[in-house]
């Protein structure tokens, strides 16, 4: 496994959210795994850090619904990663 690519839970210990938190990301359409392990763990690229704290800084601060996020996350084109 490239060293650039993290599992989930490496991923939600990063960025301070619950596994559950970033699988919810990743079926909501906010969040891409890049590709899965050989045992089937999404990976996420380190970029992800990065877009999870965006995601939750909307979420808490903004008090952006999913939709609203995904949206904007669109309209701002910023990379799914």
């Amino acid at each position: 496994m490239p060293k650039e690519l993290l599992k989930i839970g490496q991923l939600a210990k990063l960025t301070g959210v619950l596994p559950s938190t970033i699988n919810f990301y990743t079926n909501t359409g906010l969040l891409t795994a890049a590709d899965r392990s050989q045992g089937g763990y999404r990976l996420y690229p380190a970029t992800a850090v990065q877009r999870v704290k965006l995601i939750r800084r909307l979420q808490e601060f903004r008090r952006l619904t999913i939709s609203e996020i995904r949206q904007k996350l669109r309209a701002q084109l910023v990379p799914r990663s």
